[in-house]
């Protein structure tokens, strides 16, 4: 079995990935908790699961998005908290292969981003609000937590046989699609955490199969990281935000983490929801994560007719455009050994240092670095030589680095990109 150090080796590098969200819940558009949120009944739900038939369904269409945009990987729902799977598993009727749709959705998605050269993962819900044997009422994330009406017949549950069907469908996620690069299951809460998903077991059975694997943190609690627990994971999860310092482990010590950021405000398709982010905001939120030493994993939701909304592909090209220019200072880059600019973000590859300029201010811009410690100065987007002088205004002020741009404003207003090729 590999050790962490090597299996995070290309999560470290390629830094940013896709996650999509995508299931029945695309009918209602409502966003993927509506089941939850409208407390709805199986019976409520069913139509969606009788009339699910994405016509236009193409990953093909979706991985070159993906790598035109960037990104290297990509995560993708193979079952919700809804319970529906898109995947053919023998353990359940309530799957994409018993719908209109009538096919194994996720062996298409596979096989796509294999063919465009990205790595793939699964996203698997370790909770099933579909199972029987699954805790409904009183559970506080259950759409039937406060029906009176099933309480009676919470009696006759055993977990144990949701637990045998949860472990029987990672094991066939894990098996029947080749090499799988990422497990992202979702998600642990109150006393549904650790040994009560057996998580230990799980995640024995996961590696024996697919001993390079990635493993999220989410088999346990998010305030948890410690690798001496087998089912701690290998990563960090945080959601919807950018933690102020990075991710450190219950040690102190830095660990690998990927922040999972919405492109408008809910992870699956929600029609009216039209608060999209901006390519930029999209960017700048990259270049942060890079320069705390984190990935980003950035989600698309598509509709029911399994197409990426167009202010979805919009930013993604926009993002590739800024990428194909500047993406070195993305890729294999961390937390750069100089602190944080008033003007922006650093990050670092060896001895290249990536000035990430945001904000041009006033006069020659200073970079609290040596002139003698650097060998040239290039934006990265043209390899142009930029001077880096020292202005005689300045020559009383320490051992800054000054970049001197001829212009009033930023070559480019998203981030420009100075890489310094530091001496030996």
């Amino acid at each position: 079995m590999s050790t962490h150090e090597e299996r995070v080796k290309w999560f470290l590098n390629d830094r940013f990935g896709m996650f999509i969200h995508w299931g029945l819940y695309a009918i209602p558009a409502r966003g993927e908790w509506v089941r939850s949120r409208e407390k709805m009944t199986i019976e409520d739900y069913e139509p969606f699961f009788e009339e699910f038939d994405p016509i236009y369904y193409d990953p093909k269409k979706w991985a070159r998005a993906a790598k035109e945009a960037g990104m290297k990987y990509a995560v993708m729902t193979s079952k919700h908290h809804d319970g529906f799977c898109l995947f053919d598993s023998k353990l359940t009727d309530y799957k994409a292969t018993n719908t209109p749709a009538g096919r194994d959705l996720i062996k298409e998605y596979v096989d796509a981003f294999r063919s465009e050269g990205l790595k793939v993962g699964f996203y698997y819900s370790i909770i099933d609000w579909h199972h029987p044997d699954y805790p409904a009422y009183g559970d506080r994330q259950h759409p039937m937590r406060d029906n009176e009406d099933i309480k009676d017949a919470e009696k006759d549950k055993d977990f144990s046989r949701y637990l045998e069907y949860m472990h029987g469908q990672v094991k066939e996620l894990v098996t029947n699609y080749g090499q799988i690069d990422i497990m992202w299951f979702d998600f642990s809460y109150d006393d549904m955490e650790g040994e009560k998903w057996e998580a230990t077991k799980l995640v024995e059975m996961v590696r024996s199969i697919q001993p390079n694997i990635l493993i999220d943190n989410r088999l346990t609690l998010h305030d948890k990281f410690d690798l001496s627990i087998p089912y701690s994971g290998d990563f960090a999860s945080p959601e919807q935000i950018i933690p102020p310092e990075g991710v450190r482990d219950i040690n102190g010590n830095p660990v690998p983490w990927e922040a999972c950021i919405t492109m408008n405000n809910n992870w699956g398709y929600a029609s009216a929801d039209k608060d999209f982010k901006s390519a930029k905001q999209c960017i700048r939120g990259l270049v942060e994560c890079v320069s705390k030493g984190g990935n980003m994993l950035l989600n698309v939701g598509p509709d029911a007719k399994g197409q990426i909304p167009e202010e979805s592909l919009a930013i993604l090209a926009d993002i590739g455009k800024w990428m194909k220019q500047n993406g070195d200072s993305i890729y294999g880059c961390t937390i750069a050994d100089i602190e944080k600019p008033e003007w922006g973000r650093f990050t670092q590859r060896d001895n290249k240092l990536y000035a990430h300029i945001l904000d041009r201010g006033i006069g020659a811009i200073a970079v609290d670095y040596p002139r003698d410690k650097i060998k040239r100065a290039r934006l990265l987007s043209d390899k142009s030589e930029i001077n880096i002088q020292t202005p005689w205004t300045s020559q009383h002020y320490g051992e800054a680095t000054f970049i001197n741009f001829a212009s009033a404003t930023l070559p480019d207003d998203i981030d420009t990109v100075v890489e310094f090729e530091l001496m030996d």
